[in-house]
């Protein structure tokens, strides 16, 4: 069964509330009937139903009344109880205008990293893929020729003890996020200090999901099934888009293996071919390389501080906590 939905309907998923998936429609279609579908009332902005709705406490409240173990379904007839606060429509866009300048500047940043990295992406292919013939003083290298890729804990094994404040964990699931939440388990912060990730590391999931980013998500510590990538010789920007490079094949090799989770073993990255420049080569691809994956880098901890900070306003202007009298519309 597909139900219809409209363009500013607001989407919530149905199943595993917890995940908190939620989607202001931005063109009109049909989804399934785990897909609850919200349209705004007369006197109600969609715009303000939307961020009513994307509020944790909605979704707290969403996943405490769900039936089923398994696949948790939020229940439709508790759901439609909700309270949603009355503001009048002066004060519903007063709220709107703050919440959606922060999103706009999240998204512009996107678009800014977007762009940033396929200017890279591009200068990387043009130096190195798809050269004819090896410039003088370049050599043929691996993986491991240019950078460490050391493997996360057993972090069941690192738990926090009773006096100490947990650090997030970093599996799959957050890297694909790009963001640790309140379901990310914890591990002792007095794990060795290289098993310990911040903001600007290069990591790789080479079980399960395989992908490689730079994790710009804040402290956390890396789990089993993660490398985290680093080089003593190379920049940053050098091994991530080699390993970047690398990764379809490595999709492929893990999908041979795939029985229960396809994965790769530390010998395919001593046989992924690299080209190492010489020094002053790679001096000079450096200075256009570097200053552009610094700005990325300082672009997505930028989003994730706005992200944190809407996330923190949300409630408080649910609530009327703060007053939103003298915001502009």
């Amino acid at each position: 069964y597909t139900q219809a939905f409209d363009m500013g309907d607001v989407l919530v998923s149905n199943i595993r509330p917890y995940f908190k998936k939620i989607w202001m429609a931005e063109y009109s279609g049909g989804c399934s009937n785990d897909v609850l579908v919200f349209r705004a009332n007369k006197g109600c902005d969609p715009t303000f139903l939307y961020y009513v709705l994307a509020n944790d406490s909605f979704f707290d409240y969403a996943t405490a009344t769900s039936k089923g173990t398994k696949m948790p379904r939020g229940d439709k007839t508790a759901i439609m109880q909700y309270e949603v606060p009355s503001f009048d429509n002066v004060t519903q866009q007063r709220i709107v205008s703050l919440l959606k300048s922060i999103d706009k500047q999240i998204v512009t940043n996107k678009k800014i990293n977007d762009n940033l990295y396929a200017q890279a992406k591009a200068i990387f292919e043009q130096q190195f893929i798809d050269l004819e013939t090896i410039p003088d003083g370049w050599k043929k290298g691996n993986l491991l020729d240019v950078a460490n890729y050391l493997n996360g804990l057993a972090m069941q094994k690192y738990r926090p003890n009773e006096d100490e404040v947990g650090l997030p964990v970093l599996k799959i699931k957050e890297l694909r996020q790009g963001s640790c939440d309140n379901s990310s388990e914890l591990c002792s912060p007095n794990i060795k200090p290289e098993y310990i990730i911040h903001d600007g590391d290069v990591i790789f999931s080479w079980s399960g999901s395989l992908l490689v980013d730079i994790w710009c998500g804040g402290t956390c510590g890396l789990n089993q099934h993660l490398f985290k990538v680093t080089s003593n010789t190379y920049d940053k920007w050098f091994y991530y888009l080699w390993t970047a490079h690398h990764l379809e094949r490595f999709i492929a090799i893990a999908a041979d293996k795939a029985t229960t989770m396809g994965h790769i073993k530390r010998g395919e990255l001593a046989k992924a071919e690299v080209l190492i420049p010489s020094d002053e080569d790679y001096k000079a691809i450096n200075s256009l390389m570097n200053p552009i994956f610094n700005l990325i880098v300082a672009k997505r901890i930028e989003a994730r501080k706005l992200a944190e900070l809407r996330d923190e306003l949300l409630p408080k202007l649910m609530s009327g906590e703060i007053d939103v009298s003298e915001v502009p519309v």
